[in-house]
């Protein structure tokens, strides 16, 4: 039981909007697996973030720049996320 709170304190509460289909469609899933809605939520949501981390992950360049700019200076997105 110690494990099962320590994981929910880990978590966040918040309310997802989506089309009745996309709703009817997951909960198909978490009947069809026999978990929770919530379950096949957080693993969407997990994934999502996970695919957002890696296409930012910051790339390293073999080649030279002909007019001495920056990366940093060519593009309006931070190069890496800022320090916690």
């Amino acid at each position: 039981m110690m494990l099962a709170s320590r994981i929910m304190t880990d978590l966040r509460r918040t309310t997802v909007s989506a089309p009745p289909a996309v709703l009817r469609a997951l909960e198909a899933e978490a009947e069809r697996r026999n978990v929770p809605l919530g379950h096949v939520l957080r693993e969407a949501v997990e994934g999502y973030a996970r695919d957002l981390r890696e296409r930012r992950r910051p790339r390293v360049g073999v080649a030279r720049s002909t007019d001495g700019r920056r990366a940093a200076e060519l593009t309006s997105e931070p190069v890496a996320e800022p320090p916690r």
